[in-house]
């Protein structure tokens, strides 16, 4: 008897350690994918380079700056530190939402900078009211949908009420 239960208790104590064994693996392995980026390169602010609210694509490889006022909506591409702009092929842009629970679709034409490589283009731009004060609504959900190197990306536009209003003002 006292030979079965130790037999018992050696067969449950190997499955135990074999289990923990193998949870304890796996999400380290998960976790140090070559798709995320180092830490530092992923470190900026919530604030872009244009005073806008930052937006993320494809696990922080680019990122998106948002800028609006009362008329117009515009987005500049930004490398991965969100410091620098990335100019890009694509002739335009799409910002999805909902306006009064009906989905609806932005496109914003590509508006060059003089710094951008000619066909090209960091910044694109709508004249928009309808789309500039949705982007305010809660209930709106955008989220922009851009084709950086021929790989498409999406990213969540969040907005906060208290700093990319006010900036917005000051710089128009």
């Amino acid at each position: 008897m006292k030979f079965e239960l130790c037999k018992k208790n050696g067969v449950i104590f190997a499955v135990m350690l074999a289990i923990s064994g193998c949870a304890k693996n796996s999400p380290t392995e998960t976790d140090k994918s070559d798709t995320t980026p180092p830490h530092s390169e992923h470190d900026h602010g919530t604030e872009g380079p244009h005073h806008g609210s930052l937006i993320e694509l494809g696990s922080g490889h680019y990122h998106a700056e948002l800028v609006h006022d009362d008329q117009s909506v515009t987005i500049y591409i930004l490398d991965g530190k969100a410091v620098n702009s990335y100019p890009i092929e694509a002739t335009d842009l799409t910002i999805n939402m909902k306006i009064d629970g009906k989905p609806e679709q932005f496109s914003l034409p590509a508006v060059p900078d003089t710094d951008d490589p000619t066909g090209k283009s960091s910044r694109f731009e709508i004249q928009d009211p309808k789309l500039a004060a949705s982007l305010d609504e809660d209930a709106a959900e955008p989220r922009l949908v851009v084709t950086i190197d021929g790989k498409p990306y999406r990213g969540v536009i969040t907005h906060s009420h208290d700093d990319d209003h006010d900036h917005d003002h000051d710089h128009h």
